[in-house]
């Protein structure tokens, strides 16, 4: 190890503050495309995407010469929703163009988890009502409305006294929808579970839980942060299993790498957050203008590079290697997933956490999923070329074979 990266590794463990005592430590010297590069220029296949967010890829030239084009023109002018900004009205104006129907309006924020508190707080403020229903094994983020709505106790017990009142169901068991009453403002779901291990539902399941919403006078707010623009094969996963929520909310690929969240839903719904009384739901840096310039870049890609047919083509392809290996190997217990966001479970967290690290040894980029760790994530950029996905398919195959 060379002194300055000695001392870079030291620094960063000693003022940057960790979120476990374990981080990965991962010195990035550069990033193209699905591939990150260290120090000392060996390239890994990133199939993680940074947690779904490049969708692209890294540096793509299409993100990087939108965000340069507005670097040079401006970036913060105002606090949000005062300052007609371009990048942001036209990123607006696609994302309504791309939703399911009737869903017109946008509200952007800076990330996933305030998304989720803005739609909470709309929730609550449109319904009258406290009570919210969220499901086990779900994460929202960890600000204070979305942290109660976080799908285990253990992460939420050290907060439990400032948390809101939720109350917890089986994600894709419809007799648990009875527990959703007149008393519920809103339920908080993620169409396909991510950290909870990649659970993909049955399409009767979601389409359930919208009857019994509507029955209620409840809202359903479809928290799409990781599966939104293009990681199911879909634009969202609202459009894959044809079932209208009342709110979106989006984050990770809507910036292409940069900050950037929203909540999308009707004009007159998202209105009430300008009235009564005006400014009740107000951020400084949401939908920062940058960011925007970048999320309509990623957009348009998405579209002209036909990335929505090609995450379902290698989606299943790798669902088809991995199934293969899955048969060969006991150790595999299942594999699931749709478009590009796949998971395979293993026998248990401990082979799952040897397989990510002799993997990033032979530079495959995996990781498990936070809430069951015996699953690792295949996520790759859709950019993701059919060459790729048979390196990735070959040396995870290898690495589990020598463990």
């Amino acid at each position: 190890m060379s002194s300055q990266h000695g001392d870079l590794h030291e620094s960063f463990l000693r003022y940057v503050c960790q979120t476990s005592p374990f981080p990965t430590a991962f010195e990035v010297s550069h990033a193209k495309g699905c591939y990150l590069y260290d120090r000392a220029g060996r390239a890994y296949l990133d199939f993680i995407s940074g947690i779904s967010v490049n969708n692209l890829g890294h540096n793509h030239p299409a993100i990087q010469a939108a965000v340069m084009q507005q670097i040079e023109r401006y970036a913060h002018t105002m606090v949000y929703g005062e300052h007609i900004q371009e990048p942001q009205v036209k990123l607006a104006r696609a994302l309504a163009e791309i939703a399911p129907e009737n869903l017109n309006c946008v509200y952007f924020l800076s990330t996933g988890a305030e998304a989720n508190d803005a739609a909470l707080k709309l929730a609550a403020k449109l319904t009258g009502r406290r009570r919210f229903c969220a499901f086990h094994k779900a994460y929202h983020g960890d600000t204070v409305g979305a942290a109660s709505c976080f799908g285990d106790e253990s992460f939420r017990h050290p907060y439990q006294h400032i948390l809101l009142p939720v109350t917890f169901l089986e994600f894709g068991k419809v007799d648990d929808l009875e527990k959703i009453t007149e008393d519920i403002a809103a339920v908080l779901v993620e169409p396909v579970q991510g950290e909870g291990g990649i659970r993909v539902p049955l399409p009767s399941f979601l389409q359930s839980l919208r009857q019994r919403c509507t029955a209620t006078g409840t809202l359903l707010i479809f928290d799409e942060v990781q599966t939104a623009l293009g990681r199911v094969g879909d634009w969202f996963a609202a459009t894959l299993f044809n079932v209208t929520p009342d709110l979106i909310t989006m984050a990770k690929a809507l910036g292409g790498g940069y900050p950037l969240g929203a909540l999308v839903g009707e004009r007159e719904m998202l209105r009430r957050f300008a009235a009564e009384p005006p400014f009740s739901h107000i951020t400084t840096f949401g939908g920062h203008p940058v960011s925007c310039a970048a999320g309509l870049a990623v957009i348009r890609t998405i579209r002209s590079e036909r990335l929505l047919s090609n995450a379902r083509r290698m989606g299943k392809k790798l669902m088809e290697g991995l199934q293969k290996i899955c048969l060969r190997d006991e150790r595999v217990r299942e594999v699931r997933g749709t478009g590009l966001m796949i998971g395979v479970e293993l026998m248990d967290s401990q082979l799952a956490r040897k397989v990510v690290t002799d993997c990033r040894e032979r530079g495959l980029i995996l990781e498990t999923t936070l809430l069951d760790e015996r699953v690792v994530r295949f996520s790759p950029p859709l950019i993701v070329s059919e060459q790729e996905c048979s390196t990735a398919l070959e040396i995870f195959e290898t690495v589990l074979k020598e463990c």
